[in-house]
């Protein structure tokens, strides 16, 4: 049976994608959770005005990530905290804090889950955290733990 799909279905495609799967496949999984429609004339040329704008939009954005990727490589974010004398510090500095951080010195607001920290910062120094803005635009930010 020939479907488009709705949403993006792991494992099967992408948001406006015309697919073919099972009958029982559509009825038991994909049809009553709405993750497609059954692919008539006029459904499939929605699928495909679905498929350009989502490339328009795709465009948008990636030329926006790389735009902020272009700003944040040169820079250095410095965050404060309270360390003490062995430069160890009393908390830690986590993906929200650098977010935070570089809200308020690069005036640009990205989500701290887009930070690849394996664990929160807890020492004083420089390291370099990778940002991942879409799929294939992803850059290093360089953040400085300062004692406060």
């Amino acid at each position: 049976m020939r479907v488009v799909l709705r949403q993006d279905v792991e494992g099967l495609g992408r948001k406006g994608e015309i697919c073919d799967v099972a009958d029982g496949y559509f009825r038991n999984l994909l049809s009553p959770r709405g993750l497609a429609l059954k692919a008539t004339k006029g459904v499939e040329t929605q699928a495909e005005a679905m498929r350009r704008a989502a490339v328009l939009r795709d465009a948008k954005s990636r030329a926006e990530a790389e735009e902020i990727a272009a700003r944040l490589v040169p820079m250095v974010i410095t965050v404060s905290a309270r360390a003490g004398e062995s430069g160890r510090l009393f908390g830690s500095v986590g993906a929200d804090d650098i977010a935070e951080a570089v809200e308020a010195q690069a005036g640009v607001v990205i989500d701290s889950h887009t930070l690849a920290l394996d664990s929160p910062l807890k020492e004083l120094g420089s390291v370099s955290v990778n940002c991942k803005l879409q799929n294939d635009v992803e850059f290093p930010v360089t953040v400085e733990v300062v004692e406060e």
